[in-house]
């Protein structure tokens, strides 16, 4: 999907690891790139001319994609606290067009000449993502949850600055930060947050780099029974540093959006010692600045040792 016409963050709705934040279901995205008038008088010899024209394009993006997360645990305590270790692959397909129109009219004292242009181009591609790395170290103290991660992303998706569409973002990225679960077993109740800061290295093929990033993903809910749960999630994504490099021809262009949405949670059985962990969600975003909003759709399939209870705040991962 296409974050920017200047290139895309690791944590752009596709890309975000942790977040409950990046992309399954047919999201469709929308954007007006803008509506541009322009009006101008001037002089060829005695006759004056006054030319308008109005430009407007949109831009239309889907991900189909899907993730593979293996995990290892490490069974001895670092610093007190839980060690694991693993990797986030990806493959699917995305495709997406932009379409754009000038129409405006020439106005001379013989008359005037109306005129307009529209143009369209698309592209999609389908096949491997960035190898995300990750790991998480986390500590109980009852109903209190606490965790840090550091994640990151390796360049080698497919990924062609030439095309509109890319499932990898082109550039290396470090994402670290920490959360926070309340978890109450005798109530239901759980709420979860993370915070996390994303700095992106430069695209070598466009010599482009994105400003430091920071994303906040939430998750509510309550368990009607000791196997399912119904909830809320959301997200905001902030670009707080401004974007550099000798490509860059648009200025600081700074980029934020929010998204919300509701969850729903199944814990099953598989074994006396295993359990999956079924969870099911959807986000609306919003209040976007200088990149596409839209809605996508997660389903998020778990399994892990039967006396762990999943958080219904899993991370999504964006668009670096």
């Amino acid at each position: 999907m296409l974050a920017h016409a200047r290139g895309k963050s690791a944590t752009s709705p596709k890309n975000c690891i942790l977040r409950a934040k990046i992309p399954g279901g047919p999201p469709r995205q929308r954007r007006d790139v803008g509506d541009l008038a322009r009006a101008r008088e001037f002089e060829t010899g005695r006759i004056a001319v006054n030319l308008t024209a109005n430009v407007s394009a949109s831009l239309q993006a889907r991900a189909d994609l899907g993730f593979l997360m293996p995990t290892y645990t490490f069974t001895t305590p670092v610093f007190g606290g839980q060690l694991t270790v693993g990797a986030i692959g990806t493959y699917g397909q995305t495709s997406t067009s932009l379409a754009g129109s000038v129409t405006g009219a020439l106005a001379t004292p013989l008359g005037t000449l109306p005129f307009s242009r529209f143009d369209s181009i698309s592209d999609s591609v389908t096949g491997f993502g960035d190898v995300l790395p990750i790991a998480t170290l986390r500590w109980n103290n009852g109903v209190h949850n606490y965790m840090t991660y550091i994640t990151g992303d390796i360049p080698v998706g497919a990924y062609d600055s030439t095309r509109l569409s890319n499932i990898g973002i082109g550039h290396s990225a470090i994402d670290a930060g920490g959360g926070y679960t309340y978890l109450n077993p005798q109530t239901g109740h759980e709420f979860s947050g993370v915070l996390g800061f994303t700095y992106n290295f430069t695209n070598q093929s466009t010599q482009y780099q994105n400003g430091v990033d920071m994303h906040f993903d939430w998750g509510a809910s309550q368990f009607l029974t000791k196997q399912f749960f119904v909830g809320a999630v959301g997200y905001v994504y902030q670009e707080v540093g401004c974007d550099t490099g000798s490509g860059n021809r648009v200025g600081c262009f700074k980029s934020q959006v929010v998204g919300a949405g509701p969850q729903l949670g199944f814990i099953i059985p598989l074994s006396s010692t295993m359990q999956g962990y079924l969870n099911l969600k959807s986000y609306w975003e919003f209040a976007n600045q200088n990149r596409p909003d839209g809605w996508n759709a997660w389903v998020t399939f778990v399994i892990s040792p039967a006396e762990q209870t999943p958080s219904a705040a899993s991370r999504r991962m964006r668009s670096m």
